[in-house]
């Protein structure tokens, strides 16, 4: 069963990502963050599987969420409907890759977290 993969492609890490899905042989359905943002619902979803804090679906070293203060909002107590529907507005909020399969949700490319969870 493939996995869902979501990137921005230009990004680097999502380049180092697919190569590494690529050589390891698992199958993804790729989708462009950007053009096809995750929904709050999905989201919502993916954050309730994944047993990350919140935070870990930002993209904190983008210049969209320094230019909207994110970090200020969210000690500030935002809830999580708000953090995701904040998220579904832009692609370039949400932290990159992406990956959701059956059995996990992981957030940014770590090749060990990677490892356990897909192989």
């Amino acid at each position: 069963m493939a996995v869902l993969f979501i990137e921005y492609p230009k990004c680097t890490t999502c380049k180092k990502a697919k190569k590494w899905l690529d050589g390891h042989g698992i199958e993804y359905i790729d989708r462009h963050i950007v053009e096809d943002n995750p929904t709050a619902a999905e989201l919502a979803e993916w954050h309730g599987r994944s047993g990350l804090p919140l935070r870990r679906f930002f993209n904190t070293s983008g210049m969209k969420y320094r230019e909207l203060g994110i970090k200020a909002k969210l000690d500030a107590g935002m809830t999580d409907e708000e953090a995701y529907e904040l998220l579904a507005t832009d692609g370039m909020l949400v932290k990159r890759p992406l990956i959701v399969s059956d059995d996990a949700v992981l957030t940014g490319f770590k090749e060990d977290a990677w490892a356990e969870a897909l192989l």
